[in-house]
């Protein structure tokens, strides 16, 4: 495209990431690509510089600036290779559900979701793959890290994305992550209150706690705990996570915050993600965050009944959680209690914790003492 074009943003398009919207108008425009032209002001939306994050509206002017005339190196403009056929059908074989409005598949670690800097095998350029004869291309409408396996939901129409996208944005959406993490937490279970912001670390998408960073809430529950390597050794703890916010890493990050690093998270953890573990018991880490996305659980676009999708534990996590004498069946009662706190948070005031029954009869019996 050697000319300045402008395309008006489509009624079914409207809640759509600019960023997402141009990936799949130009699939040739690469991360970096976008990035800089962002950047540089160069796409506007209504005459007004755009941000990659902000949400379309139907019949809103996009200015799309003449692509060609900004030279880029081959490799960073190169649109990402088609999967194989024995990709596609290794993606295909990942599906957990799938019915005429939704496709949750098992996201393998080490695949990233969407593109960057340097990564051009990632899921995204993969989605042709789980068409199964639909017109439309699946959309992605939430995120996981490339390092984190388990369940991830895809729309497949653009009205279905923007009802789950409505429902991830409006907290609908139930999520539930297993962790093993180095060290033992003060409570079975809690709130993680800790808002987070990007920079001042190791790579460009570390985040830390940041007064004026975003909002970012997680509840946790202790499932188990085990001592590796005698009274000596160290404590491993396998959580029940539920993010009420969908931050970066932000379970990295709170986790890290709380004293224990998720095993193998160097970023967050530095060495203490990384302890010594007796290879004689082969409970060495599987050299990846040892994060995994086990539940969803949200109101079905179509009907508003619940669906919920659970994806197993991959084979080399669940050998890991064998080795360490942890039972999956365990986590049933936990993750039952976790859904239980966190509905007394949904009925809490803004800034409240849930109060146990004790606590509140005797709140009740004080203010009774001062009548």
């Amino acid at each position: 495209m050697t000319a300045v074009r402008s395309c008006t943003i489509a009624p079914e398009d409207a809640a759509m990431r600019l960023d997402r919207w141009l990936r799949r108008e130009f699939p040739g425009l690469s991360h970096g690509r976008l990035e800089k032209l962002l950047r540089t002001g160069q796409v506007r939306i209504d005459g007004r510089r755009a941000k990659a994050g902000q949400r379309l509206e139907a019949g809103q002017i996009v200015r799309i600036p003449p692509l060609a005339a900004a030279p880029a190196t081959p490799s960073e403009d190169a649109a990402p290779p088609a999967p194989s056929t024995a990709e596609a059908e290794a993606l295909r074989g990942r599906v957990l559900y799938r019915d005429n409005t939704v496709i949750a598949i098992d996201k393998p670690a080490g695949l990233a979701v969407q593109g960057g800097t340097g990564q051009r095998r990632h899921l995204d350029a993969m989605l042709d793959a789980l068409r199964f004869g639909a017109e439309e291309r699946p959309r992605l409408v939430h995120r996981l890290d490339r390092d984190t396996s388990g369940v991830l939901l895809l729309a497949r129409s653009a009205a279905a994305a923007r009802r789950l996208t409505a429902t991830f944005r409006g907290k609908a959406a139930q999520k539930i992550y297993w962790a093993l993490v180095v060290g033992t937490t003060a409570q079975e279970t809690g709130r993680i209150d800790l808002a987070l912001a990007k920079g001042g670390g190791i790579g460009r998408e570390k985040v830390g706690a940041a007064a004026e960073g975003q909002p970012a809430v997680t509840l946790f529950r202790t499932v188990a705990t085990r001592r590796v390597g005698g009274r000596q050794g160290t404590s491993i703890t396998w959580l029940a996570l539920m993010p009420l916010t969908g931050r970066t890493h932000q379970l990295r990050a709170h986790c890290a915050a709380l004293g224990t690093p998720i095993l193998g998270d160097g970023k967050y953890g530095g060495r203490a993600a990384f302890p010594e573990l007796p290879t004689d018991a082969g409970t060495a880490p599987p050299g990846r965050v040892v994060l995994h996305a086990r539940e969803i659980a949200l109101p079905h676009p179509e009907d508003g009944t619940t669906l919920r999708v659970t994806a197993a534990l991959p084979p080399r996590l669940a050998e890991l959680w064998g080795q360490l004498g942890f039972d999956p069946v365990a986590a049933e009662s936990a993750t039952a209690a976790l859904a239980s706190y966190a509905e007394g948070h949904s009925h809490s005031p803004p800034g409240t914790q849930p109060r146990s029954r004790k606590a509140s009869a005797a709140k009740r019996q004080k203010k009774r003492g001062r009548r």
